[in-house]
């Protein structure tokens, strides 16, 4: 899932170009960007909607520099939410495919139709991959998805997530029940704050799992894909501890992949990718 908001850190001084990791604007000197268009309501993203589209009728379409020269359009029925948080641009649309789908800043999250692919993968590669994991922090994930699937872990006695965005919390809670029906787990202990400060202040050795749901690293959250933050997951994972952190697509992002492998091969034993397939992410896996 692509997606929810996560922890984040700032940099004023970053020009707009720098706010890309450099892996990513390295694969984009040789692509350049085409003028981008997009509906005034929509905000952006790589969808088209029937419903809202321009005076002679055509769709609108954005192009993201984190996918250059591609466009991924969904049939839009409805908005069903359109607002703007201290963080984020966050839509909400019926589509007539995929049933709702979450959008934050142009950006496809999830669907109801395909979320299951994305949240069962994150989260039960590694819980089912220690012996009776007890201890589990979430950065991120906002939606609720990844705690639902956390929460069917017999073994797992606490869940701290960490979201940055309580408007994302608040927003699924309204529109995709089945989702965040995971923050009303009893094991469940919410902070909403910047994941790495979250992180920064963590006692060691405190998480058998640690789930990096993060959105994709544009901006602020470029630096949750860099050195530092994979250093502080490594303090506060116990001994034998497992990570697992959204790593974006292999087919469009292997210059980004290759810099997140060899940075947590420099800290963690056993460092391996892993993708699924979701259908309406760029390329379709993630």
């Amino acid at each position: 899932m692509a997606g929810d908001g996560a922890g984040n850190g700032s940099d004023a001084r970053r020009t707009p170009e720098e706010e890309f990791p450099p892996c990513c604007r390295k694969a984009r000197a040789s692509a350049p960007e085409s003028e981008a268009k997009c509906h005034e309501t929509v905000v952006s993203g790589w969808f088209s909607n029937s419903s809202l589209s321009d005076k002679d009728g055509k769709f609108m379409y954005f192009n993201n520099p984190m996918w250059p020269g591609e466009a991924h359009s969904l049939k839009v029925e409805k908005i069903l939410y359109q607002g703007k948080s201290e963080f984020q641009e966050i839509l909400v649309f019926q589509s007539s495919m995929y049933g709702k789908v979450l959008v934050l800043d142009g950006i496809v999250q999830l669907t109801e139709r395909d979320e299951c692919a994305y949240q069962e993968m994150i989260a039960h590669l590694p819980l089912c991959s220690i012996p009776s994991p007890k201890t589990v922090l979430v950065i991120g994930g906002g939606d609720g998805g990844v705690l639902r699937e956390i929460a069917r872990h017999s073994s797992v006695e606490h869940i701290d997530i960490c979201e940055i965005d309580k408007m994302v919390i608040d927003v699924c809670k309204q529109f995709f029940p089945d989702l965040s029906v995971g923050f009303d787990d009893p094991r469940v202990r919410l902070h909403v704050a910047d994941g790495i400060k979250f992180l920064r202040d963590a006692p060691e050795a405190m998480y058998d799992v640690i789930i990096v749901d993060s959105s994709d690293p544009i901006g602020p959250a470029r630096e949750l894909v860099e050195k530092p933050f994979f250093e502080m997951i490594a303090r506060a994972l116990k001994p034998g501890g497992v990570l697992c952190n959204q790593a974006e697509s292999m087919w469009l992002h292997t210059h980004l992949i290759q810099d997140m492998l060899s940075i947590c091969r420099e800290i963690f034993k056993s460092v391996h990718y892993a993708w699924a397939s979701v259908p309406t992410y760029p390329r379709f896996y993630y």
